[in-house]
């Protein structure tokens, strides 16, 4: 058996458990994770255990793309960029590279439009649109790169997920910049980020990441960066103008026409794109649960995490008297969108792992500052809107708690594949034996 590393606080309570007749909660909780362990959850290695590393050499990817314009249009294109980048280039070169494309419209954004309500220059918006197709286009050309080289690996596609599940905060400060969002920059990323958790979270359980019809990678970045490239031509005021202005034929929906553009794309987004693509997740994940006769509440335990994450961030924001969202929108989506991205890598290193299902308890340790944060802002309300710490440090220490939880895992998840493999991260070549 696989020794387990677990906390020495939670070693002392698993002690007084098995001591006492009276703790059977906490001593069932131990058992289960102690019997986690034995299975290969979290061994001494650190993230991967002795059973993970014998999934990573046994792992496939599965992956089903029903887009009419990915296969018809993009992907013949995909394959031809695929043959400027050099064979020596590695897969997860490529996919870095895509990835600092939006880190770079995000600051971009963040020069000329600092609380995402004020318009930039529309040479911003154009570039906005391109480094968001550049980023698409990397992003598709590294699997390519990968079998071109004959480098695919787990390690591939937990770096190329990865670095998605970040873009998603970046990509969202970028369009809050275009569109003029303000503080509703934050439920742009909102609306991202819950379909591909969710979407995640299915793949868990279907072994395959089904991409349908209409989907987010292809038909929803490629109406992003049309977007940009629209605004680069009649301006960032277009958003902020009534919808029924911006969009006369729409002009006769009595609630629709009265408020702003980009609120109302954010309306219909949620309605037309993101509730029936959760619908689609949740409703595949419960065939496969009811096919392998295992548990529903087990499966939903999963999604714990990320909602207690966007409903924490959320109170916080309600109770806070300064207006976090509105005043300090980049600070609050790329702290949120680092813990969003611990928790998907988590997810994704789960799946390749071949981890039991279930919530995983170390993945709470992105919502470690929201109990103090939602505690300060608390006593604003009972100290005449004045609160404990200043709010500014408070949302500055979840930022760089957030950086650094991400980052140690990313590292070290990295450290780990790779001498599970023999492989290196950014070289093509093998390890020697």
């Amino acid at each position: 058996m696989s020794k387990i590393n677990t906390h020495p606080i939670f070693n002392f309570l698993c002690l007084c458990s098995f001591a006492s007749p009276r703790i059977t909660p906490l001593r069932s909780l131990c058992t289960e994770v102690i019997l986690e362990g034995a299975r290969g959850g979290e061994g001494r290695m650190g993230y991967i255990g002795a059973h993970g590393v014998q999934a990573l050499h046994r792992y496939k990817y599965s992956g089903v793309d029903h887009s009419y314009v990915a296969k018809y249009v993009l992907q013949p294109f995909w394959s031809r960029c695929v043959n400027f980048f050099p064979l020596w280039m590695p897969p997860n070169m490529i996919t870095l590279t895509g990835f600092l494309f939006l880190v770079t419209s995000a600051l971009l954004g963040y020069i000329y439009s600092p609380l995402l309500d004020s318009p930039p220059p529309r040479w911003v918006n154009f570039a906005h649109g391109l480094l968001l197709f550049l980023y698409q286009t990397f992003d598709a050309v590294d699997g390519k790169q990968a079998r071109r080289t004959n480098s695919s690996s787990p390690l591939g596609e937990l770096f190329d997920h990865g670095c998605d599940a970040l873009a998603c905060a970046f990509e969202a400060l970028a369009f809050g910049s275009s569109a003029m969002c303000g503080r509703d920059a934050f439920w742009f990323w909102v609306i991202s980020a819950v379909p591909f958790y969710f979407a995640t979270w299915e793949s868990y359980f279907t072994n395959t990441l089904i991409l349908p019809v209409v989907n987010g990678p292809t038909e929803g970045l490629m109406l992003i960066y049309l977007s940009h490239f629209f605004t680069a031509l009649v301006g960032s005021e277009w958003w902020a103008q009534p919808f029924g202005k911006s969009m006369p034929l729409v002009g006769w929906v009595p609630f629709l026409n009265e408020i702003p553009t980009n609120k109302a794309v954010l309306l219909l987004m949620v309605v037309f794109a993101v509730i029936p693509t959760v619908y689609c997740n949740i409703n595949n994940v419960h065939k496969v649960v009811q096919a392998t006769k295992g548990s529903m509440p087990r499966a939903l335990a999963m999604l714990y995490p990320f909602v207690v994450l966007l409903g924490g961030v959320l109170l916080w924001d309600y109770l806070s008297p300064s207006n976090l969202m509105k005043n300090y929108p980049h600070l609050v989506v790329v702290g949120t969108g680092l813990a969003f991205g611990f928790l998907v890598g988590r997810l994704i290193l789960a799946h390749l792992c071949d981890e039991p299902k279930g919530l995983k308890t170390n993945m709470c340790m992105s919502l470690l500052c929201l109990p103090f944060a939602v505690a300060n802002a608390l006593t604003a309300r009972l100290n005449d809107g004045v609160p404990m710490v200043d709010e500014f440090w408070v949302l500055l220490t979840y930022t760089a708690y957030s950086v650094s939880l991400y980052l140690h895992f990313a590292t070290s998840v990295i450290h780990e594949i790779t001498s599970a493999l023999g492989i290196y991260c950014f070289r093509i070549t093998r390890k020697e034996a």
